[in-house]
């Protein structure tokens, strides 16, 4: 049985079985430039952190948690140190419907699967062992909570500009007011075409973009009260009240408690 670990997809893809699983390590930085598969992709990152982006919008995965990429989603990665598992799936057979990208909460016992997961020849029959372990990973992927972890690209090319570039350098003091005079637009309209462009009010994005970042940064080992002030928040306490609001921990505590699941 050669172990599933390294190696590409289509080497194994025109597997009959529903789920495939491979581990493959990466060194930091790399650039999975935009891609997509016929399958379902789970990709999960045991150590390091994962950038994601699709034409949607962009994502940050951090440690214990994973994306759910729908099958023939075009979409790019950047990895900072990353090992994963990657779980690919069958469209008939996925898990979960949506047709968007998802960050996903890995809970200790989906964990373990995905640990044993790389194990698993890419032919292995439905009512074995492997079969049906394979099978409790897809249960439990459908099962698994969603982390707000999003920051959606709106339509309009002027404004996903501005979107963009927050994106590279957030900046918790962006102004609503000043981008809707760079777009000559007034306050109130320029309000409205962002929510119906991005289903969010503008301060509700600039703080995904600002947590986005937060998560990157914390992952690479910067201070809390650095993040706190690269990001433009007045102090370290108003940039921990809001990641406790957002994720449900303060940041000092939140990679450590992943990293002990």
């Amino acid at each position: 049985m050669c172990p599933m670990r390294n190696i590409s997809l289509d080497s194994v893809d025109a597997s009959p079985c529903a789920a495939l699983a491979i581990g493959t390590d990466y060194a930091f930085g790399t650039l999975l430039d935009t891609h997509s598969h016929r399958r379902a992709q789970f990709l999960y990152g045991m150590t390091g952190l994962m950038e994601v982006g699709t034409e949607e919008g962009a994502w940050v995965v951090p440690p214990y948690t994973g994306v759910w990429i729908p099958a023939q989603k075009p979409h790019r990665v950047r990895m900072n140190g990353v090992s994963t598992r990657s779980v690919y799936i069958l469209p008939d057979a996925a898990p979960r419907r949506g047709t968007a990208c998802e960050v996903l909460v890995v809970r200790p016992l989906l964990h373990a699967l995905l640990l044993a997961s790389a194990d698993v020849p890419a032919r292995y029959p439905s009512d074995s062992r492997d079969g049906a372990l394979m099978q409790l990973i897809l249960f439990e992927l459908a099962q698994a909570p969603t982390l707000p972890l999003f920051a959606p690209i709106p339509r309009d090319p002027d404004l996903a500009r501005l979107c963009t570039a927050l994106l590279a350098r957030p900046d918790i003091r962006a102004s609503a007011d000043d981008w809707a005079r760079h777009l000559h637009r007034s306050p109130r309209t320029f309000a409205r075409v962002f929510q119906q462009q991005t289903g969010m009010s503008f301060g509700a994005w600039r703080q995904q973009a600002c947590l986005m970042a937060a998560l990157s940064r914390l992952s690479a080992g910067t201070p809390v009260t650095q993040v706190a002030l690269d990001l433009g928040y007045d102090s370290p306490s108003a940039f921990s009240t809001m990641f406790r609001k957002a994720l449900g921990a303060p940041p000092s505590s939140f990679l450590q408690a992943a990293r002990q699941l």
